[in-house]
């Protein structure tokens, strides 16, 4: 266990943020990876890799009410010096992420052949989405034990175990990518559904290591038989933390859908043009998120000792820290939009399209920074709703704009990047707002009462 209710904010954060900064790295490197070796069977496999690959965005959803409300409440236990809480909330945590991945496994398996024809341009499309999303559902599955785990070392301030975990796992998904995507050393290539299998061993090796770990070298919280009892109460507080959280996933997911919507009679390679644009953007957000992803639990522990001076504090140095790369990586998209592009693909229409949407939306790089501040503060508050708030109005500002501008003559894509631009801009206002209200509340009212009502407990 980490103590951050004391010492260097700035430091604190650097110091959680660069071993995050890099297990994310790696775990952008599955996509990545996948994309490189998948770019090579055609636009259409490109196309169904990439709009199946939105489905993750409802896993994270579902990820993120467990890991959220998991974090938040460790990581105030470990404030309030309560042991006992943050163990049984651990093991609550670990029940919830068995029933959510059954639920992955069977649902996905049911419904991703409806889905991919929902949002696939062509036939071939639709077939290899449908491959790519079944064989990854196994992996998908097990991403609830990863985020269960991980959510719980970092509310106690430790992720160094985890980002090893995610740079093994990744070292193995690119070793497997070649040889069941393209056949290597085996002369039997599996496409798009070698892809998906990839990341799924990679998972499960990765699930292994981080149980090992909480059975042999964890000794703050940990596995405990007699907690592993379904407890309403404690439920319930992780779910009122998490639900906004995963709703707002769930609306990026609806986001993306409608994206791919919209553009999809401009063909395959409009679609592949903007998987691969997406993928690149959102390892560009890297920097961003691992400052945000420390900034909840060192605001959290605070928020459990009752230092309110450094949650505000670490708001400050969080937007400082996470917005500065992010506005060197806008001015990198402006000036070469097709150099990270050149890796995946050689095809010059895919090309155009990835760059058009790089140089355009890389104006909200900043903007998405902030958001992600604001987001890790509401998180460590154990007040997720105002973010959510948020990303619905984002929704609704740019879906209906979206879908009129598809149905008039003259629609292209670059009108839809730009009403992304615009729609981020207002989110992000929006978000500093409203975490500046709260942030000037009296405590009573800053806090979430969930946060209370397990303090006084």
């Amino acid at each position: 266990m980490q103590d951050l209710t004391s010492g260097s904010i700035p430091r604190h954060i650097i110091r959680l943020a660069l071993p995050m900064a890099a297990g994310m790295i790696f775990q952008t490197m599955y996509y990545l990876v996948d994309l490189y070796f998948v770019a090579r069977l055609g636009d259409a496999a490109v196309a169904g890799v990439s709009s199946a690959g939105n489905v993750q965005f409802i896993v994270m959803a579902l990820t993120q009410v467990l890991g959220v409300g998991t974090m938040a409440l460790i990581a105030q236990a470990v404030g309030r010096k309560d042991r006992d809480d943050a163990t049984l909330v651990f093991n609550q945590s670990t029940l919830l992420a068995l029933g959510c991945g059954l639920l992955v496994l069977v649902g996905g398996w049911l419904l991703s052949p409806r889905y991919m024809r929902a949002v696939g341009a062509d036939a071939a499309t639709i077939e290899a989405g449908t491959a790519y999303l079944r064989a990854y559902l196994p992996g998908l599955a097990l991403q609830f034990a990863l985020v269960s785990m991980g959510s719980a070392l970092r509310g106690t301030g430790i992720v160094k175990p985890t980002m090893l975990v995610q740079v093994v796992t990744v070292v193995m998904n690119i070793v497997l990518a070649p040889v069941l995507i393209a056949g290597w050393g085996t002369g039997r290539p599996l496409g798009p559904a070698g892809a998906g299998l990839a990341s799924s061993l990679a998972i499960v090796a990765g699930v292994v290591m981080l149980t090992v770990y909480f059975l042999r070298l964890e000794h703050y919280v940990g596995f405990s038989r007699a907690l592993l009892r379904l407890r309403g109460d404690v439920i319930a507080r992780i779910l009122r933390i998490g639900l906004p959280t995963g709703g707002e996933f769930a609306l990026m997911f609806v986001f993306t859908g409608i994206t791919y919507f919209v553009i999809r009679d401009f063909g395959a390679a409009a679609q592949a043009g903007y998987g691969i644009g997406s993928r690149v953007m959102q390892a560009i957000f890297l920097p961003a998120m691992a400052v945000s992803f420390s900034a909840a639990p060192l605001a959290g522990q605070n928020v459990g000792a009752g230092h309110l001076d450094r949650v505000r504090d670490t708001f400050k140095w969080a937007a400082i820290i996470g917005c500065g790369p992010m506005a060197l990586l806008t001015l990198l998209c402006q000036l070469a939009p097709a150099l990270p592009l050149s890796v995946f693909t050689q095809e010059a229409a895919v090309v155009a399209v990835g760059t058009d949407f790089l140089r355009i939306i890389s104006w909200n790089f900043v903007a998405t920074g902030l958001i992600f501040t604001c987001s890790g503060m509401f998180q460590a508050l154990g007040n997720t709703v105002p973010s959510l708030i948020s990303s619905a109005t984002r929704l609704l500002t740019f879906a209906i704009p979206a879908l009129s501008l598809a149905s008039r003559p003259g629609f292209h894509l670059g009108q839809v990047w730009r009403l992304s631009v615009i729609t981020v801009t207002l989110q992000a206002c929006m978000s500093v707002f409203m975490l500046r209200r709260i942030l000037q509340r009296p405590l009573a009212r800053r806090v979430a009462p969930v946060v209370l009502a397990s303090a006084a407990e």
